[in-house]
């Protein structure tokens, strides 16, 4: 986690309608120089100033799409910082990307450090050679991960995934990724950071979460992964142990619970839940595809959503009026709290400093990471697009 310094105190002692108005007054000051984004699980008051809400992905996209358009010399990222990083790659080298908490970070992505991605590829490749294993390892990774792992996959012929996207992903490693599958060449994704989604989509395409799968563990006090040359050499999968401190809190108690209580209440859940939660939710998705289905959700229904809770108090407020019944999984604390350290305080202070010719927080990744980052990147654009054809 980075470091942020204490904010002046002028900006702490302000009320929250001295806030709002502040905010509103340097976005009308900086007019078209700055694009605010907000992800889904920021909380309201920072919402509200927002040009464009989304996932991490989609916002970076309409980020470099809204610069170019607009000539927007700013993009002010309220969410995590691997995805103030993916601002950074996607837009122009001449534009500046402002993280307003450098202290927002993201416990998942930081669960796969570049070292210890180097030190596991290594070793499971030394493994697969002394075995005599005629394998192939292709990684993938989330995109909840910081630049230098996208950057480490790009170079190393994978690509990026999101939860929406996964299983086109994976297919295509399965399939030999950038070069064709050999007729005698085994096959094995090393996907990071969170087990869950790779362990989850996996499971869906058939392979067994058990026989057909290994857990990597980079804290393994053995130093090898906690695995043995077996399960390298007989794995298809092999997962990072990585997670999201939020999906994790959701349990296969709290599904038994709703549907005890409510069988006909619909559970939808996102893949970064544990496999047991998964299987029992009538549903499971992305952030965008739980976001549809309570849009388009009938009116008079009832929904049980296992995800971050300012986005599902969002939707529930909205679909109130359409006479959707939507609520939390369980009522336990499940918030970002990484996220939640970007307030109206941070971000008037970085717009403050921006109107004032100053970029305080800018989030820069260097030329080799940019470089290797947009191909594992663009892979999984094309990827997408060709098995949306």
């Amino acid at each position: 986690m980075l470091w942020q310094n204490p904010l002046p105190e002028k900006y702490v002692s302000l009320t929250t309608d001295e806030l709002n108005a502040a905010i509103t007054a340097r976005k009308a000051e900086l007019g078209n120089q700055v694009v605010i984004l907000g992800h889904h699980y920021q909380a309201d008051d920072v919402v509200r100033h927002a040009d464009f809400l989304g996932d991490s992905f989609k916002l970076s996209q309409l980020a470099a799409e809204k610069v170019r358009e607009a000539g927007a010399k700013y993009v002010v990222f309220c969410g995590v910082h691997f995805m103030a990083e993916s601002a950074d790659i996607l837009t122009p080298e001449d534009v500046h990307v402002v993280l307003p908490d450098m202290s927002a970070g993201c416990s998942m992505a930081d669960m796969a450090a570049y070292d210890d991605v180097v030190d596991a590829w290594e070793q499971i490749h030394d493994t697969l050679a002394d075995r005599k294993v005629k394998a192939r390892v292709i990684p993938i990774t989330y995109m909840n991960s910081t630049a230098a792992i996208k950057a480490f996959v790009g170079e190393h012929g994978g690509a990026v995934c999101t939860s929406s996207n996964c299983d086109a992903i994976l297919e295509w490693a399965f399939a030999g990724g950038e070069q064709p599958k050999a007729p005698d060449e085994k096959i094995i994704i090393m996907f990071f950071p969170d087990q869950h989604l790779g362990r989850n989509t996996a499971a869906a395409m058939g392979y067994d979460i058990d026989d057909d799968m290994c857990l990597w563990d980079p804290k393994a006090p053995t130093g090898d992964g906690g695995v043995t040359a077996d399960q390298i050499a007989g794995s298809s999968v092999i997962l990072w142990k990585g997670h999201c401190s939020v999906h994790k809190l959701f349990r296969p108690e709290h599904v038994d619970q709703i549907k005890a209580h409510d069988p006909d209440t619909t559970v939808i859940v996102h893949p970064e839940c544990i496999y047991e939660v998964v299987q029992k939710a009538d549903i499971s998705g992305s952030t965008e595809k739980i976001k549809k289905a309570i849009e388009q959700a009938a009116p008079g229904s009832k929904w049980a959503v296992g995800t971050e809770v300012h986005m599902v108090n969002r939707l529930a407020a909205e679909a109130a009026k359409r006479d959707v019944h939507v609520r939390i999984l369980s009522e336990c604390q499940c918030l970002c709290t990484t996220m939640y350290r970007i307030d109206p305080p941070h971000l008037l202070w970085a717009l403050d400093n921006l109107a004032e010719g100053k970029v305080v927080n800018e989030v820069r990744v260097d030329d080799k990471t940019r470089k290797w980052s947009l191909v594992s990147l663009q892979r999984m654009l094309d990827i997408t697009q060709a098995a949306a054809v």
